[in-house]
């Protein structure tokens, strides 16, 4: 995929980070964004450049829906001129606890980040690509399994953009682009660790029996923005060590 380019969104840390390297080490440039870490946006640059691409950090707001799409503009801009090849949603936010306690704003921000952020920045990618290009979304395993209470904004929010997928690739079938899904299950992060206080009860309910690490999914986002998966669209893939089976 050399000379190809994409953008991660919240690419900074985490499965985010694991997605961007693995995209480089296949040849791609590759563009992040982050909010507010500087310094690990850096450090995820340096491992692009490490592999010989191009890497470059935006800092964007995905909640925020002018910089959303103002943040493709800018990747594609600077990485391919005008062109962007691959865009992968990442950034996301989980805002989780009993339905009494979930404010407007809560409701509010989650879906802007979540959702708007996702389409926005789904849209303005499509203006961007040729024949071939590529949209892949990180969408989680609770819009196949919600484990117990506490999880209704974070679900709702990941579960709608399973029917953006879907509707992406009808409407942009027609171009060669794809659009497909990945569904974490228990990933070990700074945000969730495997040794975290929560871990237990994730890992006990996978059939695998423990958490993933973020390399395991980088691995199949990498695949669906290769050439192999030309064929593949509208599709949810789950990378969930057996939480839904």
């Amino acid at each position: 995929m050399n000379g190809r380019t994409a953008l991660v969104t919240g690419g900074s840390r985490g499965i985010g980070a694991a997605i961007a390297a693995r995209l480089a080490q296949q040849g791609l440039d590759v563009a992040i964004t982050y909010e507010r870490d500087r310094e690990a946006a850096g450090e995820v640059v340096r491992r692009i450049e490490a592999a010989g691409r191009r890497g470059v950090a935006l800092r964007a707001d995905a909640g925020d829906a002018a910089e959303a799409a103002d943040a493709v503009r800018r990747a594609a801009g600077t990485l391919g001129g005008g062109r962007l090849d691959v865009l992968v949603n990442n950034a996301g936010i989980g805002v989780l606890g009993p339905l009494e306690s979930l404010t407007p704003a809560d409701v509010d921000r989650v879906l802007a980040v979540n959702v708007r952020g996702v389409f926005l920045a789904s849209r303005e990618a499509a203006a961007h690509m040729e024949r071939g290009g590529r949209i892949v979304t990180v969408g989680s395993c609770m819009t196949q399994r919600v484990p117990g209470p506490g999880g209704t904004l974070y679900a709702m929010s990941k579960s709608a953009l399973v029917g953006l997928t879907r509707a992406l690739a009808r409407e942009l079938g027609g171009r060669g682009i794809t659009a497909n899904i990945v569904h974490p299950g228990p990933v070990d992060t700074d945000m969730n660790p495997a040794d975290g206080p929560f871990a237990d009860g994730q890992r006990a309910l996978t059939a695998l029996g423990r958490f993933g690490v973020p390399d395991e999914v980088a691995s199949l986002v990498a695949y669906l923005a290769g050439e192999d998966a030309a064929y593949v669209t509208g599709a949810e893939y789950a990378v969930d060590g057996g939480h839904a089976a």
